[in-house]
Formats: C-alpha cells, structure tokens, sequence
C-alpha cells in the first residue's frame, strides 16, 4: 500500500523559507518518479514540481522556478522541497505525489498522492 506521509508546513512571512518532506512506503521508491502538487482554497490542483527515479530529470512550474528546489535521497526514501522566496500566492495545502513510472512531466503522471501539508504565507 503506497503512503507518502510529508511535514514541514507551516506560517512564514512573505520572503521566508520553509522545507518541505516527503517519507514514502508501501513501494519501490528508487524506480518512480516522484513530484509536489499544490491546492489553494477555491482553485484545483496545481502542479508544482516533479523529479524523475534517477534525481536527474527536474520540472518546475512556472510560478516557483528559481525559487523552489526539488531533491531526492532514495537511501531514505524521502523526497524534498525546498520553498525560497515565499509570496502570498503560494499559499496552499502541499501534496506529496508518486508518478506512474520513472518520469513525470506534468500533474496527469501522478498516480498516488499524501494527506498534504497547509503552507501559509502571510504578506
């Protein structure tokens, strides 16, 4: 059974940093891409950001590039995002997700997805 259990959200201020993780079970972590999805209130699901099986493979949305860094250490079976620069906009419960396979290009890819973490960004 696929869990993906994340932490780390939380209240900053606007220009703060938060970090965000993912443990995942139940699976073979090191073979499937693996990803971030967002939801504000009132809007859908946002793709936020994706990292292949090999670490190698990296998408942004456009809204957070140069601002959010995906990681992943497959030793610990743990997937990261690394939040920079928060805006107001960010806003939103952070869902950890697992692709159908070993890349993932876009929210379509996500096959499994965790409880979420609320991220409040105050201005």
């Amino acid at each position: 059974q696929v869990q993906l259990v994340e932490s780390g959200g939380g209240l900053v201020h606007t220009g703060g940093s938060l970090r965000l993780s993912c443990v995942a079970s139940g699976f073979t972590f090191s073979i499937y891409g693996m990803g971030w999805i967002r939801q504000a209130p009132g809007k859908e699901r946002e793709f936020v950001a994706a990292i292949d099986w090999t670490g190698s493979l990296i998408r942004y949305a456009g809204s957070v590039k140069g601002r959010f860094t995906i990681s992943r250490d497959n030793a610990k079976n743990t997937v990261y995002l690394q939040m920079n620069s928060l805006k107001p906009e960010d806003t939103a419960v952070y869902y950890c997700a697992r692709g159908s396979g070993m890349r993932v290009t876009d929210l379509g890819d996500f096959a499994s997805w965790g409880q979420g973490t609320q991220v409040t960004v105050s201005s």
